[in-house]
């Protein structure tokens, strides 16, 4: 959708009585393969051409989407537009972002776009290869089947403020689910990778194997007992014991008063010398973007340093809110006024590798595998499904399953220890990480 479509879209919402205006459009192209047991099972294509429109009559706001790109469905989404902004309650922080913290060109080529389109065949050859590997380990009886998918991308924004911006990137991904059986059940492993370029990418051969070898090792899983021990979570989820804290330090999240860390700022909540990073501006990341969904310059935040919680992360509305400005983190689809997100957020790593973290902590659980967590905002109690292996003398044991594990988070964090061995898979990546005491929930 080129930039003179959404420059009249913007004209025509102004024409009709909107103080201002921002309209985005987003373009997708997807192929996505699936097989199972040596047979394709599923192919899925999709071309998508979508367009938002956000109006602000005074201090009122709406937003409307549509698929329709047409010049009479674009009037008639502006009409419709405008007449809700006019009925819609009043918001005293709303408006546009500032024009001085508005991203100036030239915008910083991320890499983010690769121009090869894998074929079908292609597609479904990888599916084929990562889902053969998984059923060639030892003691794998079955899948769940492997997948090869490729997506092209491209989001670009208009603003009655002076703000025009594209953003354009690609995606390939290939992953398996393997099922490994005995005369004591079944277990299941997954692996799977996502990338922006597709000669980033592992091969379909490592994929399968890796998750093969995860069902088998699962094999003899047993229930423990409750207890409290040291628990280190694996560095492949690792990052899923942080993502309350991006919720926590939401504008949104302090504004309303209803985070367990609304008075930490400045503050230790971390061990001294831990650092916590978002960039937006990493090459190839999967999840960097030249400037945030307002339009914002972004860049490198140093959420925590030395141990110390350094900022909120923030869009206008919630800066404003707050009497403070904008971190650049606002993040929209095409519907609804933005909220707020990270981009790829990191966890520096530690000097241990996850087997010294094992020798220190001697006896414990390696978490593998999280599900169902649960957490009370105010107060940070936090609890989570679990599988993974029971760890003696530093080495493991055995593997366990159907247990949850549970602790506060303000404790938590306080007493995590990264390990050495990170790994950027995805767009918020942590090492090993290591609590030396967890209340753990068995049988």
């Amino acid at each position: 959708m080129d930039e003179n479509l959404l420059n009249d879209v913007v004209a025509a919402a102004l024409a009709a009585g909107a103080d201002a205006a921002e309209a985005v459009s987003a373009e997708r192209r997807a192929l996505s393969i699936n097989v199972r047991e040596g047979k394709l099972e599923e192919v899925e294509r999709e071309e998508s051409r979508d367009l938002g429109l956000r109006v602000f009559v005074g201090k009122r706001q709406a937003t409307v989407s549509g698929s329709d790109v047409s010049k009479e469905a674009r009037a008639k989404l502006v009409e419709r537009v405008v007449a809700m902004a006019r009925l819609a309650p009043e918001d005293p922080y709303a408006g546009l972002a500032d024009p001085d913290r508005l991203a100036k060109g030239p915008l910083k080529d991320l890499d983010l776009f690769d121009p090869s389109e894998p074929t079908p065949e292609a597609l479904e050859a990888r599916a084929r290869a990562a889902e053969d590997a998984a059923r060639a380990v030892p003691r794998v009886s079955n899948s769940d089947g492997g997948s090869g998918s490729w997506a092209a991308s491209q989001w670009r924004i208009v603003t009655s403020g002076g703000f025009t911006g594209l953003h354009r990137a690609s995606g390939f991904s290939i992953a398996a689910s393997a099922i490994a059986e005995d005369e004591g059940g079944m277990e299941t492993g997954y692996d799977g990778r996502s990338v922006r370029w597709e000669a980033d990418l592992p091969t379909a051969e490592a994929i399968g194997a890796e998750a093969g070898r995860r069902a088998a090792a699962r094999l003899g899983a047993r229930k423990i007992a409750s207890t409290i021990a040291p628990v280190i979570f694996e560095n492949r989820l690792a990052a899923s014991v942080l993502s309350p804290l991006v919720g926590a330090i939401s504008g949104a999240s302090i504004a309303r008063g209803t985070s367990f860390l609304k008075d930490k700022l400045g503050k230790p909540v971390f061990a001294n010398g831990i650092k916590l990073t978002d960039d937006p501006h990493r090459l190839r990341g999967l999840g960097s973007s030249p400037f945030d969904d307002e339009g914002v310059e972004n860049g490198l935040t140093r959420v925590i340093d030395d141990g110390v919680l350094t900022t909120w992360l923030l869009n206008s509305s919630t800066a404003r809110q707050l009497g403070l400005t904008t971190t650049g983190h606002a993040s929209r689809g095409l519907a609804g006024p933005p909220g707020v997100g990270p981009s790829n957020m990191t966890l520096e790593p530690g000097t241990r590798t996850q087997a010294e973290l094992m020798a220190d902590a001697r006896t414990g659980l390696v978490v593998t595998s999280m599900f169902g967590p649960s957490l009370n905002g105010n107060t940070g109690d936090w609890s989570v499904g679990c599988a993974g292996f029971w760890f003696e003398d530093g080495a493991f044991a055995y593997p366990v399953s159907e247990i949850t594990v549970a602790g506060n988070l303000v404790d938590i964090y306080s007493r995590l220890i990264p390990g050495s061995d990170l790994e950027i898979r995805g767009a918020s990546n942590a090492p090993s990480l290591l609590i030396d005491s967890l209340a753990i929930a068995g049988k």
